[in-house]
This record gives C-alpha cells, sequence and structure tokens, in this order.
C-alpha cells in the first residue's frame, strides 16, 4: 500500500498557496449547508479552495481530480455554565457572531485528506512538505469568502475619494518604519493615523467614553487641510481592507492610488500585518454594551415544528425581506419540482461551472434540498438553528447592487427580482422555469364615446391592488373611532394600543377596484381625431398556477411623503377571479383606426404645454427645444421633458422647425432598448415611442406607458375572440378559483425598514417562518398580509 506521505508528494504540484485575493470557502459546503461542526466537517479542495461536506467531497474529486483537501472538524467545547456571554464580531443581528448570537466556542482540528482513499495526515507536523504547511496557514489565517462577503457588506459602501486622484504630496526624505510607530504630538501607540500628504502619523479621535486617541488627526487636518489618511495596522497585501478616511469628506472612501500614496513613504504594503481594527470594526466594539435583546421578537409561545420543508433562514442581517419570500416560493409545486423534487444535488453540482458558488441553479437547488430535505431540521434541546442563505444571496444579488448590501429591502421587489432571475437562467427551456407558474396576461380595454375600442396587452408576476378605504365594513366603529380620538388629542392624552381602530376591506373590493371601470382624460381618439374623455377597464387573458396579490399600503402623501396605509383586509381562504378574464373583441364591436400618421403626425396635432416650456426655459434652455421636449413627451411633465432635452442637445436638428425632427426622433431610439420591452409584452411602436419620450430609459419608458393615454390609443394587439396570443397560449391557464397557499407579512413604517414574516398554510395547518424559528400558528393574522400567495384549485 502506497504511504500517504509518499502520495501526498505526488500530488504536490496540484497544492496552491492562496493570495490575497483568492476567495477561500472554509466555513460552508459549496453545494449542501455543511460546515466543520457538521459530523463529517468540511473538506477544502487545496487547489480551488472550495469546500464540501463529507458526503459531497468525492462528488468534487471526480468532476476536477483534485486529490487533496484540508479537513476541518469543529467540536464543541466544554465550557461553565456562568461563563459570560461571547462578544460580537460581526455587525449583524442574530447570526453567527453578531449581536444576540450564543455561539458556543469550539475548537478546530485539521488534517490533510488524500482522495479517493481518505488517507490521512495530521496537521501540524514538521513532516509536511513546506509547501503544504505554507498553503494550509494560508487557509486558516484567511478569512473565509462567506464570512468576508457578509462583513464587506456590512460595512458602509465607500465611494473613490474626491481628493485620491490628485493628491498632492510633499517631497520628503521621511520613511515609515513598518512597525513601532508613536503619535507626533503625544505617546500613544495605537489608533494612529498617516496622513497621505506630509507623512505624519497622529493618533485618531476621542472616543465617547475618553477611550481612542487625541484628536491630534483631525486637529492636523484642520490646520493643513491635507484630507486622506490611512490607518497604520490595517495595511496589509489586500490593500482592499486598508482603512482609509477622507477628513474632507467625513467618511471612510476608497484610494485607487494608495500603493503609490504608501510608496512616497517607503512603505513596502507587501510585508506588513493587521494590528489594528478598522473603523468599522471598532464600531462592533463600540456597540457590544447595547442591548439587542429589545429588537427581537419572543418565541417562547412559539411551538417549533421539525422536520421536512419546516428549516428555517438564519437571519443574515436585515434579510428577513429575503426568508420570508423563499420560504413561500419553495412551498409551490412549481420551485418544489424544479429544485428539488425533479433536480437532484449531484446533476445540479455536475452541471454547474468551476465555481458552483456563483450558479444560480446550483445555488437554488442547495436552498431547496437544504429547506425541504428536513437534513438540517432535526429536534435539539438547545434552539432551532435554520440555515444561512449565503450563498444564495450572494449569486441572486450580483446583478441587483441593493440586494447585495445589509439593507432591508422591499420583499416585492425581490420576489420579482426573483422570478426574473429564474427566468434568464431557464431561458430555452420553459417546462422547466418555475416563473412561468406565476406569469399571467393583462388586457387593457378602451373604448372612446364613438363606441370604438383599443386593446393593450401586457405580462405581470403580481397582481397589484388599490385598497378602497372607502370600501370599508366597520364604518360606524371607524366613526366613533375618530370621535374617540380628537377627544382624546384636545385633552392631551395618547389612546391605548387596544382602543385603535383600522379600517377593514374585504379583499373583493380590491379585486373589484382592478377591475372596474375608470376614466381616462385627454384620450387622443384616432376616430374623433381629438382628445377627448374615455373609459378604459382591465382583465386578465390568463389565470396562472400561483397567483401573488401585492396590496398597495404603501402610498405617497403631499409632497410626496411616503406613508403606509394602516388598515386590516380582510382575505378568504377561497378567492374566485373568474370575472376578471379578459373577453378580448366581441362581436360587434369596432376598433379604433390606426394613427393617420407616426410620431410626426401625432406630434402636429400636439401644442406645447406652456407651463412645461416655462419651467426648462428657466433653466437656460431654447425656446424651440423645450417646445419640442415638450410635444415629443406629449406633455406628460416637465422630468420627462429635461430627460429628453438631455439626451437630443446634440442632435444636429434639434433647432430645426418640429415638423422635420420626428424621423430622426424615432431613429435615435436604442433597438437594444426597443428589444427589451418589446419582451415585456408591448407592441414595438408603442415601446418606441414610449422610449423617445423618456430619452431612452427602460424603466421610465415602462412607466410612461402604463400611464400614457396616448401610448394605448395606437396599440392595437391581438383581437381575436379568444384574447389571447401565442404568447399566451405558452403560458399556465386554468380555472379562476383559488386557495390561500401562504401570505406575507411587514411590521414596519416603510418596506425598507422593519421585520417581514411568513405565515403559510401546510400539512392542514398554519406554519410561522420568522428566520431561523419555524412553529405552530395559532392565529394567523391573515389580515396583516403584504403579499398574498394563491393556489389554483384545480377543476373538479
Amino acid at each position: 500500500m502506497v504511504d500517504a506521505m509518499d502520495m501526498l508528494r505526488t500530488y504536490l504540484s496540484g497544492v496552491r498557496i492562496p493570495g490575497p485575493t483568492n476567495r477561500i470557502f472554509k466555513h460552508e459546503c459549496c453545494v449542501s449547508f455543511d460546515t466543520p461542526k457538521s459530523e463529517g466537517g468540511l473538506y477544502v479542495d487545496m487547489s480551488s479552495f472550495l469546500a464540501f461536506g463529507k458526503d459531497f467531497v468525492l462528488w468534487n474529486y471526480e468532476k476536477t481530480r483534485h486529490p487533496v483537501y484540508l479537513h476541518i472538524k469543529q467540536t464543541k467545547k466544554v465550557v461553565a455554565e456562568d461563563r459570560p456571554s461571547k462578544k460580537p464580531t460581526i455587525l449583524a443581528i442574530g447570526v453567527e457572531g453578531g449581536f444576540g448570537s450564543s455561539e458556543p466556542d469550539y475548537e478546530e482540528s485539521y488534517n490533510i485528506v488524500i482522495l479517493p482513499d481518505y488517507a490521512s495526515l495530521p496537521f501540524p507536523s514538521v513532516d509536511l512538505p513546506e509547501k503544504v504547511r505554507l498553503a494550509v496557514d494560508a487557509i486558516i489565517l484567511a478569512e473565509g469568502a462567506e464570512k468576508k462577503e457578509q462583513v464587506a457588506a456590512w460595512v458602509a459602501e465607500k465611494h473613490v475619494s474626491a481628493y485620491a486622484m490628485c493628491l498632492p504630496q510633499i517631497e520628503s526624505s521621511t520613511v515609515i518604519p513598518p512597525s513601532g510607530w508613536k503619535c507626533a504630538k503625544c505617546d500613544k501607540t495605537e489608533n494612529l493615523w498617516l496622513n497621505l500628504t506630509d507623512g505624519m502619523i497622529l493618533c485618531g479621535r476621542k472616543n465617547w467614553d475618553g477611550t481612542g486617541g487625541n484628536n491630534h488627526a483631525v486637529e492636523h487636518y484642520n490646520e493643513t487641510k491635507y484630507p486622506l489618511a490611512v490607518k497604520l495596522g490595517t495595511i496589509t497585501a489586500d490593500l482592499e481592507a486598508a482603512d482609509v478616511f477622507s477628513y474632507a469628506e467625513d467618511e471612510s472612501v476608497i484610494d485607487p492610488l494608495l500603493p503609490k500614496h504608501l510608496a512616497h513613504f517607503g512603505i513596502d504594503f507587501s510585508s506588513l500585518q493587521k494590528t489594528e481594527m478598522t473603523t468599522a470594526e471598532r464600531e462592533l466594539d463600540q456597540n457590544t454594551n447595547f442591548d439587542w435583546n429589545r429588537l427581537q421578537e419572543s418565541a417562547d409561545a412559539l411551538q417549533p415544528i421539525f422536520g421536512p420543508g419546516y428549516t428555517g433562514l438564519v437571519n443574515l442581517g436585515n434579510s428577513c425581506y429575503l426568508a420570508a419570500t423563499m420560504q413561500v416560493a419553495f412551498t409551490t409545486q412549481a420551485f418544489i419540482s424544479r429544485y428539488y423534487a425533479n433536480q437532484s444535488l449531484k446533476s445540479s453540482f455536475d452541471a454547474a461551472p468551476a465555481d458552483p458558488t456563483v450558479d444560480l441553479n446550483m445555488q437554488l437547488t442547495k436552498l431547496g434540498h437544504g429547506l425541504l430535505s428536513g437534513r438540517y431540521s432535526i429536534p435539539s434541546s438547545e434552539k432551532q438553528e435554520g440555515i444561512p442563505p449565503r450563498m444564495f444571496k450572494t449569486v441572486i444579488a450580483a446583478s441587483h447592487p441593493e440586494f447585495s448590501t445589509m439593507r432591508q429591502q422591499d420583499a416585492l421587489e425581490f420576489f420579482l427580482h426573483l422570478l426574473e432571475q429564474v427566468e434568464r437562467v431557464n431561458a430555452g427551456n420553459t417546462k422547466l422555469d418555475p416563473s412561468r407558474n406565476f406569469k399571467f396576461g393583462i388586457e387593457d380595454r378602451i373604448q372612446c364615446p364613438s363606441g370604438k375600442v383599443t386593446y393593450n396587452r401586457r405580462y405581470d408576476y403580481i397582481l397589484s391592488l388599490n385598497i378602497p378605504l372607502h370600501a370599508a365594513t366597520n364604518k360606524d366603529q371607524l366613526e366613533a373611532f375618530q370621535k374617540l380620538k380628537s377627544q382624546a388629542e384636545s385633552e392631551g392624552k395618547d389612546l391605548a394600543a387596544a382602543e385603535v381602530v383600522r379600517p377593514r376591506v374585504p379583499l373583493e373590493a380590491c379585486l373589484a377596484s382592478y377591475s372596474s371601470p375608470e376614466e381616462v382624460m385627454d384620450f387622443f381618439s384616432t376616430a374623433l381625431k381629438a382628445k377627448t374623455t374615455a373609459t378604459k377597464t382591465t382583465g386578465l387573458t390568463s389565470f396562472p398556477d400561483y397567483l401573488v396579490l401585492h396590496m398597495r399600503k404603501f402610498v405617497m402623501e403631499d409632497g410626496w411623503v411616503p406613508k403606509k396605509l394602516d388598515v386590516y383586509i380582510d382575505v378568504p381562504d377561497i378567492i374566485d377571479i373568474s370575472h376578471m378574464r379578459s373577453k378580448g373583441l366581441l362581436p360587434g364591436e369596432e376598433l379604433l383606426p390606426e394613427s393617420a400618421g407616426d410620431v410626426e403626425a401625432e406630434s402636429a396635432r400636439l401644442v406645447a404645454d406652456e407651463q412645461i416650456v416655462s419651467q426648462l426655459l428657466s433653466m437656460g434652455f431654447g425656446q424651440l427645444p423645450c417646445e419640442k421636449a415638450a410635444i415629443y413627451t406629449s406633455n406628460a411633465g416637465v422630468e420627462e421633458a429635461m430627460n429628453w432635452l438631455l439626451s437630443h442637445m446634440d442632435d444636429p436638428d434639434i433647432n430645426d422647425p418640429i415638423s422635420h425632427t420626428s424621423q430622426n426622433a424615432v431613429a435615435s431610439v436604442d433597438q437594444s432598448h426597443v428589444d427589451t420591452l418589446v419582451s415585456f409584452g408591448f407592441q414595438e411602436d408603442v415601446a418606441r415611442k414610449a422610449l423617445m419620450a423618456t430619452g431612452g430609459d427602460i424603466e421610465k419608458a415602462t412607466d410612461w406607458i402604463f400611464n400614457s393615454p396616448d401610448a394605448i390609443s395606437t396599440s392595437h394587439m391581438d383581437t381575436s375572440s379568444s384574447g389571447a396570443t401565442s404568447a399566451d397560449n405558452e403560458l399556465p391557464d386554468g380555472s379562476g378559483r383559488y386557495r390561500l397557499l401562504g401570505f406575507v407579512s411587514h411590521m414596519g413604517t416603510s418596506t425598507h425598514c422593519g421585520h417581514y414574516v411568513a405565515h403559510i398554510y401546510k400539512e392542514g395547518k398554519w406554519v410561522l417562518y420568522n428566520d431561523e424559528k419555524v412553529g405552530a400558528s395559532v392565529n394567523p393574522p391573515k389580515d396583516m398580509g403584504y403579499l398574498y400567495f394563491f393556489e389554483r384549485l384545480t377543476d373538479c
């Protein structure tokens, strides 16, 4: 039998020593939620630095033929019960190392393992080849990619300093030593900052409790106005981690020329070691005494549930919007089939690229198996631990900068982003795409006083509903409450929470409001050849397998001040929306004639709004360009007109008469943007018109189509009696009867703060999913939902 050491020497060329820029995974398996604490520990590939659990490491060997692994096993230490609470190390709530975390101490053991025979060599050992020892030391000392990305997301987003690119540096013979620093104005040897202009080493700011520095660095800036300083002790080979502060901008910044600025003072950053906390890390240290328990929901009365489908998701720090949404998504058969029942971890891993952590299908499969298998939901005497969706969050947020932060986000926006990304990665294989089970067609029917009609069709994943407060069913109680409230306010008293009465609006009223006729002002009728008031009704051309209703609880008051409606929605378990199906062109209906010409002809019928023109003139634009901007945006508003102006100021014919500009305006639209809008379900002529009206901005063009009556007046969709297009035929369709599957609730004054939880009806009972906690819900607050998920009832 070949000796393990001889085998290691044979494979030595494949072992890599990680550098500062390498992503090293050592806290979590790439295809499961196994960790070093798991029974089999974790195996780190010493070539790719990817980590795998005991049941999955052989898959990686078969795929890559990488034989050498560092095996990490963590074993819980036995500690005294009266041991003081562990100090947080991550700026997060309820996550490992964060506030509210009671994670016990673990001791780690290491071995070098050679596959496929699992030959093992102990580490540390002087008998191991030097290359292996260096590689293992680097892996152990490095911050894992999982944690590094999480901590980086918590640090306030840095921007490149406005002073970095042209920072003056005074010629000096001063050479900064690699250690032994001291403040030039006092005896401080910690919290020292090197001014990048003159090389002065000075102490930092004094903390509120008297600790820290003596303010000498900031005082030096006030005297010299030299703006940038770097904290000594944070400079290492990984310069991205260096703490650079701009006193002029009063925040931590990025200095792209930091290597050059350091070299000016003879600093070789590649040989320096980290000895100081960064500003963000010190912020952690100063917040450890804050009582975060007051911010956490008590779960004393919650009866925990364990087993397949009852696995919680660890809060990574304001990630409750993701947790609540994904729990409901993986209750639908669409996601269960695609990423669990019909998709094994092995097949997903085999189909994934070399780095499975960046593959959305792999990470969705990993998440699906983690939530549904029951592997990580086993009764414990301690607590429900849940699984941390770190890798999934990283990959789903890659194309959306907001979701990559640790700030709270809107669950609706995240759900729509999820479906868009799922549709993208499953393009070309609609049978596998779970997003199509949520997609449906919407048709607007507009009738002008001539009796003639026009249709506009689009597609969506959610039905967004206004809440008609006038339809409240408890008006008498509301009236009495308002009197009581007025009386209390006049007496300077506050009402008890139990005395507050909120409007109760039936869901049926919200659905009726969506499909009820509404007036469209200033509609240009091609039949009457004039602007008039038309009537618009909206219906659905198809009914999805899963109907998602969004309650518009957040509205804008005067002055664009956001307000959350304090209202209850009475939601039945069964709803029927059959009456909302659009019937398309009916027998005897006559379509409005096509527009007499293109955008130029319609523009000729428009007169520039004097108020818009006046405001644009006050900004310094010329008279004729201002008139064109108003006309070519259909007098939609000053912002739209200004956007059009800014994108057309360089047109050679910007000052030509209006009748000569139409052809150039249409030609200036980016065809790729047109194609994008067409893929959303809009007609090409409408897409062109919208893009021209909004300066080529796709998002604004979409809003313009929905809100501009002129966008609809020239759009004629398929007007067959069935009201369906070939695209509709590809979407699921069926009965309009649905059963409530689950709902996501929000607590807080804004979608970007507060907390999200999910309630799901599963196996004959309501279950609460509150981050990692999963338990039986005694009284599910169905009237407080923000997003409601309905599942179609199969036809009897």
